[in-house]
């Protein structure tokens, strides 16, 4: 990553879309949940996704998607904010818990063994489904038909 901003990005994102109780299993198995003060409980909403036709066409309201979300803060003092898609308040407050974490001296601990298994995990699902998509797709091609003027 170029700098802090997108490591940060790429990390809860990466947690965002960690199946549903993964990353609080993941952070239970580390053993790194430092004590913490809740600054926002979790709490469950909904967020507008929004879509586009190619690549470049405009964008559309697509539909509404539930989330939860939660904030947390060290007794460092660094905060975390975590948001997670589903009604997930543990699976929140664990992201939460996990970005306030990748902030400080323990960032390393943490990579190996929280987001290393999330991004594993997540390229054997991409490879999955395209593996999936590939076994169903149609090549189609045009033959030149022999007749003349």
């Amino acid at each position: 990553m170029t700098n802090a901003t997108e490591a940060r990005q790429h990390w809860l994102g990466l947690m965002a879309r960690a199946p549903d109780g993964r990353v609080a299993a993941l952070l239970t198995d580390s053993g790194l949940a430092p004590t913490f003060d809740t600054l926002r409980a979790p709490e469950i909403g909904t967020v507008m996704v929004r879509g586009r036709m190619g690549a470049t066409g405009g964008a559309f309201n697509l539909s509404e998607m539930t989330v939860t979300r939660a904030s947390v803060s060290l007794a460092c003092g660094t905060v975390g904010h975590g948001y997670v898609a589903g009604r997930s308040k543990p699976g929140a407050e664990a992201a939460a818990l996990i970005d306030a974490i990748l902030q400080t001296e323990k960032s390393g601990l943490a990579r190996d063994a929280i987001l290393v298994p999330l991004e594993n995990e997540e390229t054997a699902r991409k490879a999955e489904r395209a593996k999936k998509a590939a076994a169903t797709k149609v090549d189609f091609f045009t033959m030149v038909r022999g007749e003349s003027d």
